[in-house]
């Protein structure tokens, strides 16, 4: 694991509340950086030779598999892990917690209790 990835994972492994990650986890002919299965999420950490050669081309199909597989791909810049690794661990536990998945329809309506102050 590159230095980003042990940073990210140490901070991981120690945030439980419930969420469980998995490192180097073997998913469709592919190794996860970071993955949970209870959220079906893969959390990759790309440094900057993702940016070289064919290397974008390989990750938007790795993506698109993954995908098709029905993952949620979170993609983290390493040097955002190497500036502030605490705040990268926030967001991929934000991201994986189930209070903060967005609702399968439109928000409530002020008459449905949003917002009484108003209600007559």
């Amino acid at each position: 694991m590159s230095l980003p990835e042990v940073l990210l994972w140490q901070r991981l492994r120690r945030r439980s509340a419930g969420v469980k990650f998995r490192r180097q986890h073997p998913f469709a002919g592919y190794v996860l950086d970071f993955y949970c299965p209870a959220f079906r999420l893969a959390v990759e950490v790309d440094g900057e030779a993702h940016d070289r050669g064919d290397r974008p081309l390989r990750d938007a199909r790795r993506d698109a598999v993954l995908q098709a597989n029905g993952l949620t791909i979170l993609r983290i810049a390493a040097a955002d892990v190497l500036r502030d690794p605490d705040a990268v661990a926030d967001a991929v536990a934000r991201t994986a917690s189930p209070l903060h998945r967005p609702a399968g329809g439109p928000p409530p309506h002020a008459w449905h209790g949003e917002d009484l102050a108003g209600a007559a």
